[in-house]
């Protein structure tokens, strides 16, 4: 109890951020120091429960000596199933209770919301019925019986001396009061769940204190010392002009003015009422993520956040973000000689080389030991180098990582702030100390968005700045964001009708928790492209043609397609007329092809200068989805199958992207002025047909408004040129619009098709809402039940994410090489890490655990096996995997492959799996037919 409330002490006085402090403050008479004292009692008292009976009869010698002093205690048998209607949190919660009313006068009510932290502090907090049950069950508290009394005696004797000790006498009275907000007693669960976690840690907590006398504020001193747990991020107000701040944070070009949409944004973030939601929409290559860094710094000031979340939508733009934090985080004056905790927050993070960096050290930025606190002679691990940023060892783990200072991670990490699941709590004091960044706002779909714009409203509620970015949000859309964190209620909706009405661009939306909308729309940069569309039948052979045509004098085009088969079909019938001028782009690689993949692209088609290799002739890159976004690729000519609107858009961000020369001169004159190709769709019928591929990623609806929209563009011979940024906005409204006109014979095809799409996405919000946390309820209501009916614990595994994500759960595997003569090696293909060590061929022994070099080349070699294997054909691939599972690998000290299912190909990199035979080759990823 002592060393709990003494670590809540510390980590209030230094490591809690101070927008949470000030918020816990807010809701209590004595303000902030109130929440102090209010946080480290109840972090005394926490453990209270554990004075029980039902507690004490699970170890005998203890309970024998406590039967020595008078306290009767049944044996666990005789308990029986009983004692699980008494866990010790929930225990707690009713003495707790029952002291606050009898010995201090609080009615019921008064108690619930202040209890409520401990019954919850081992992650879900009690539901009615299992207080009812345990009300009824009153011998499991307290042994019927001249006994009873005592036990009384000693548990009031307890919380007695933590009222005293602690300091809460004189305030009781005055928290009687108070209604405590949900967020509030959310972040109090949080700090106490942290506390009691610290103070159970036997390395920093021996079990047998008396080794070495101490007093209890030195044992807890000499715990934090050796914790070493980095304290908050404490931004000053940068202070001076947009311009000033941008060129001291990131590297312009020589002489280069920041763009309006920046310094507006900047500026609006000084000048709101209050730090808030701003949701910045801009084009593609206008710095949007420069803008959002300079308004987190600003905001983080204002509102005393202590760290950042950068969320994402995917691990590939996670892994291109994190290099970017970092280097903006070491050009932070705040940050100088203190360290602070950074994190990547997705599954693979331990395979990223910068992160990994991070955890290994040592250098200008350096991380802590994974297994230790300390490097055994007294000094912590990362203060052997000069450090400011530290992957900190304590803060590991699915439940403890996102309460690092810095993170930047898959948007899933935010979301699971929505559903519900055990030590929740946790995520939202992860979330509430910090600024947060949600990048590609128009890439969340129905199922997403529903617990996007739920935890908006807690973000809100936790008055955490929000950061929203998007090239291509609809009006509609950027309603709902900024209406689910403001909070208000109808009386208010007229105010938001601007929001949706506003159809300038670029665009700047904020709004201050429980405030009125803002809207401003700064000017353009300047830059514009028009891009001619052209409508290309879906045939292979007419693309290869136009290809050979529009290539003749070099050139470098890109081809996206809807689905990895159209992808694979296509580069196979352009190899065959181009050869190796044909290179593959898609998620069905290696992880570590993957990222080989990437750096090849940006190599030759990045922005221009000297680490970038641009082909001298022609080029074609075949690509998925994967070059929509995060790649910063640069191309002459794009075909693009029909998609929609908004996402055609950010395809057509990679064309003529930089500019090369003086009005484009060194492209090919051919090339010199953007075209768009637009095929996957029967354009030749009354109203255009997509592919089936295409309907079954994105649906009908969504690609005929596509079509739509982009038809008067598409018109051969007087189509007019797309302007961008200037036609983004009204392209992107027309084709979301409610109440969009049905073009003349689309009628009977657009209702049908909406029908479909309409009822798609009531299923998608319906599922979703079946794990949701629900809203913030009034102030004072407890929080029993808040994750009742949950999903358990949540994580960034495949099966986590589908908890998010409306997909069906994927199956993922560690690829490597089977010898003839049955030894197993890493693929052989991979090359060499960063000290120049061959990481391809290397074996792995079947009767031991392979060597770490070995481990991490093999688990780097991650690949997720498509859609043809999830539902029943999942259990049967599963079934046949495990067969290959290696015992020797199934030990805590091989922690790359550990529990991975293994997938070995043969020397000509095939195999068969359920019924399918699969193929994997380093230009074309994996192929799976029929076997």
């Amino acid at each position: 109890m002592e060393d709990s409330a003494a670590v809540a002490g510390m980590l209030w006085d230094r490591w809690l951020p101070c927008s949470v402090r000030r918020l816990i403050g807010r809701a209590l008479p004595g303000g902030e120091a109130d929440g102090r004292v209010l946080a480290v009692w109840l972090a005394a008292v926490h453990d209270i429960g554990k004075a029980t009976p039902a507690f004490a009869c699970q170890v005998e010698g203890l309970a024998d000596r406590m039967r020595a002093g008078g306290l009767e205690i049944r044996s666990r048998t005789a308990m029986g199933p009983d004692r699980a209607v008494a866990p010790h949190g929930l225990a707690g919660q009713v003495l707790l209770g029952e002291w606050l009313e009898e010995v201090c006068g609080w009615d019921p009510e008064e108690c619930w919301q202040f209890t409520v932290v401990v019954g919850g502090h081992h992650g879900i907090p009690p539901e009615d019925a299992q207080i009812y049950a345990l009300e009824n069950r009153r011998h499991l508290l307290r042994t019927p019986g001249r006994s009873r009394a005592v036990w009384q005696r000693v548990q009031t004797e307890l919380l007695e001396a933590c009222a005293d000790e602690y300091e809460v006498r004189g305030r009781l009275g005055l928290w009687r009061e108070v209604k405590l907000p949900q967020p509030v007693q959310v972040l109090l669960t949080a700090l106490v769940i942290v506390a009691d976690w610290i103070a159970s840690n036997p390395d920093l907590f021996p079990y047998h204190p008396m080794e070495v006398p101490r007093s209890g504020a030195a044992r807890a001193a000499a715990a934090w010392q050796k914790l070493d747990l980095p304290g908050p991020w404490r931004p000053a107000d940068p202070g001076g002009t947009a311009q000033g701040l941008l060129e001291s944070r990131f590297t312009l070009p020589p002489g280069a003015s920041v763009r309006p949409v920046q310094a507006e944004a900047v500026e609006l973030a000084r000048s709101m009422e209050a730090p808030g939601l701003m949701v910045i929409e801009a084009p593609m290559g206008e710095g949007k993520t420069e803008a959002a860094l300079a308004v987190t710094e600003v905001f983080a000031a204002r509102s005393g956040a202590g760290g950042v979340f950068f969320a994402l939508p995917t691990m590939a733009t996670g892994n291109a973000m994190f290099p970017r934090l970092l280097q903006w985080l070491t050009r932070l004056p705040s940050l100088e000689g203190r360290p602070h905790s950074v994190l990547l927050a997705h599954s693979k993070a331990a395979l990223n080389d910068d992160f990994a960096d991070l955890m290994r050290g040592p250098g200008p930025v350096v991380g802590v030991d994974v297994d230790a606190v300390h490097n055994g002679k007294g000094v912590p691990a990362h203060r052997a180098a000069v450090a400011e940023l530290v992957a900190h060892t304590w803060l590991r783990g699915r439940k403890k990582a996102m309460l690092s200072s810095f993170v930047a991670g898959t948007v899933d990490q935010l979301l699971f702030a929505g559903l519900k699941s055990k030590h929740l709590a946790l995520r939202h004091l992860a979330v509430a100390g910090k600024v947060v960044v949600i990048d590609e706002a128009h890439a969340y779909d129905t199922y997403m968005s529903v617990y996007l714009d739920r935890v908006l409203s807690w973000l809100g509620a936790y008055k955490v700045p929000v950061v929203i970015l998007s090239a291509t949000l609809p009006a509609g859309r950027r309603r709902e964001l900024v209406e689910a964190y403001a909070g208000t209620g109808q009386e208010t909706g007229a105010a938001f009708d601007a929001v949706a009405g506003a159809g300038e661009y670029p665009l700047l939306t904020a709004v201050a928790p429980g405030g009125a909308p803002l809207v401003r729309r700064p000017a353009a940069s300047g830059r514009e492209v028009s891009v001619q569309l052209e409508a290309l039948d879906d045939d292979l052979d007419v693309l290869a043609h136009r290809l050979e045509v529009e290539l003749a004098d070099g050139g470098c085009a890109l081809v996206v397609r809807n689905t990895v088969k159209r992808v694979v079909d296509t580069a196979r019938v352009l190899r065959q007329r181009f050869g190796s001028d044909v290179t593959v782009a898609h998620a069905r690689f290696l992880d570590t092809d993957r990222a080989a993949n990437d750096r090849e692209l940006l190599r030759r088609f990045g922005p221009p200068g000297p680490s970038v290799d641009r082909p001298a002739g022609r080029h074609i890159v075949v690509a998925s989805q994967v070059a929509e976004q995060s790649l910063d690729v640069d191309f002459d000519l794009l075909v693009t199958d029909l998609c929609p609107v908004d996402l055609l858009l950010q395809r057509t961000g990679r064309l003529h992207r930089h500019q090369r020369g003086t009005g484009q001169q060194d492209r090919p004159a051919r090339l010199r002025r953007p075209r768009c190709l637009v095929t996957g769709a029967d354009w030749s019928a009354p109203v255009p047909v997509p592919v089936r591929g295409s309907v079954a990623v994105y649906q009908k609806y969504p690609l005929l408004r596509s079509a739509a929209v982009l038809l008067p563009y598409l018109e051969k011979g007087d189509g007019r040129p797309v302007r961008l940024p200037g036609d983004i906005s009204p392209l992107v409204q027309g084709a979301y619009a409610d109440d969009a006109q049905a073009l003349a014979g689309w009628e009977e095809a657009l209702d049908d098709a909406r029908r479909q799409h309409e009822a798609q996405r009531s299923r998608q919000r319906e599922k979703a809402a079946t794990f949701r946390l629900g809203d913030v309820a009034k102030p004072g209501e407890p929080l029993f039940g808040w994750v009742a009916a949950g999903t358990g614990d949540a994580d960034d595994t495949p099966a986590g994410r589908a908890q998010v994500r409306d997909s069906r759960e994927s199956l993922e595997v560690i690829v490597v090489r089977k010898r003839a003569d049955g030894r197993l090696t890493t693929v052989p293909w991979l090359g060499q890490d960063r000290k120049g060590r061959r990481l391809g061929g290397l074996d792995l022994p079947q009767d031991q655990v392979p060597v770490a070099l070995a481990a991490r080349a093999a688990a780097a070699s991650g690949l997720r096996l498509p859609q043809e294997f999830s539902g029943e054909v999942m259990d049967l691939a599963i079934a046949e995997l495990e067969e290959l599972v290696v015992d020797a690998w199934q030990t805590k000290e091989s922690s790359w492959l550990a529990g991975e299912l293994i997938l070995p190909l043969d020397e000509d990199c095939q195999t068969q799996l359920a019924g399918f035979a699969l193929r994997y080759s380093t230009t074309d990823g994996l192929e799976v037919t029929r076997a």
